[in-house]
């Protein structure tokens, strides 16, 4: 096992009724600025019980944050924040407003062109305090510090980080997530499985309790992910267990001391910046054939996960690794998600857009083993 640091701040509120308890965690004193979406907050009484727990609280409200949060529309919220002395942010919804809320955080005190925040990496020295009310299993955005943000201007999508981003606390209500859309279901499912794989599929490390502890959270969503979708109506342990799996699969802890990539993310980042594709969808294209592509560089990992998750333990070692690629794939369909690029009439051309943008970069992941030059050939494969 690699050496590692790890810190997580975050203060978890988990359960039912739980969104009442905020004004124990807001400061009683704070300017808040709260942020959302499109405003089906407003349709399914998250915000009602909101406001409620916050009366008599000095609120001012920012909606319109997209599903892939857009820097210019950012950028509008951080003014009001500098203009109105906001000091506190209080997001509530899914991955993309606690996203967009972190970088409206970082981008208030930050000198210079604020889009350098993710595109150089931009140091954060300074961030106003934040919170989170989780309305969608997904991203795991309401117990890590990092985000992703999309300037529209340019087709660019980029993620950023740092530990003053962390939320004081988040609040998960799984009850919150009963009046979703199944197509946002299934994307949040999609995205944990393989925010998951990025941090667990790479190379043995000796690193048996973050292996179990990722194959455990695989296994979860398995079982649990197409009963979510089947379900004629919501289920509350069901839906329990996937938000605290969501929220497990990308809070650090699993990817301490082991080998993480994240390539698949960045390829399918450029899927939903060129055709706004959802996120989930993109990764449930791409990651079937990255796998395929680096069946043999990373052999011992895949032939560990098609044992011990997928239970295929006969064959030969090419069978079983492809056999497991099969089922992952089988997996993402079986909670509503197409696989392939021509089922949303992506062709060549954006492929060769892509690539080209890669070989330009220099990088796909953090492993070496995935080349710009493979870009093309993993998604020529998913055509």
């Amino acid at each position: 096992m690699e050496n590692f640091d790890f810190y997580n701040p975050v203060n978890i509120l988990f359960g039912k009724g739980k969104i009442a308890e905020l004004n124990k965690y807001v400061p009683k004193n704070a300017k808040v600025l709260m942020t959302y979406g499109g405003g089906s907050i407003k349709k399914n009484g998250v915000y009602d019980q909101v406001m409620s727990a916050l009366e008599g609280y000095d609120i001012k409200e920012f909606s319109g944050i997209e599903a892939n949060p857009h820097f210019e529309t950012l950028m509008k919220a951080v003014e009001i924040v500098r203009s109105e002395k906001i000091d506190f942010l209080l997001a509530v919804g899914g991955g993309s407003v606690v996203d967009g809320t972190k970088f409206i955080a970082a981008a208030t005190f930050f000198e210079g062109d604020e889009w350098d925040i993710m595109a150089k990496r931009a140091p954060i020295t300074k961030a106003v305090d934040l919170g989170a009310v989780l309305t969608l299993s997904a991203t795991g955005s309401e117990m890590n510090n990092g985000g992703v943000v999309t300037k529209a201007a340019t087709k660019e999508k980029k993620a950023f980080g740092n530990p003053l981003l962390f939320p004081k606390f988040s609040v998960l209500d799984p009850e919150v997530t009963y009046s979703l859309p199944k197509r946002q279901v299934s994307n949040g499912i999609v995205d944990a499985f393989i925010h998951v794989m990025e941090q667990y599929l790479t190379y043995p490390v000796n690193s048996p309790v973050q292996d179990r502890f990722a194959e455990g959270l695989l296994l979860t969503l398995i079982e649990e992910g197409p009963k979510a979708i089947a379900a004629e109506t919501p289920d509350y342990e069901n839906r329990a267990n996937l938000m605290w799996a969501a929220t497990m699969a990308l809070n650090g802890l699993i990817g301490m001391g082991v080998k993480s990539d994240w390539a698949t993310h960045m390829i399918g980042h450029e899927l939903t910046a060129f055709h706004g594709l959802d996120h989930g969808v993109t990764l449930a294209i791409v990651l079937p054939g990255l796998l395929t592509k680096l069946k043999e560089k990373r052999g011992e990992k895949l032939l560990q996960y098609a044992e011990r998750v997928w239970n295929i333990t006969e064959g030969s070692d090419d069978e079983k690794k492809t056999l497991a690629i099969q089922k992952t794939e089988e997996f993402f369909q079986s909670v509503g998600i197409a696989t392939r690029l021509s089922d949303y009439n992506v062709g060549q051309d954006s492929i060769d857009i892509i690539s080209k943008r890669f070989i330009e970069r220099g990088y796909v992941g953090m492993l070496p083993d995935v080349e710009v030059t493979d870009v093309a050939e993993i998604l020529e494969a998913r055509l």
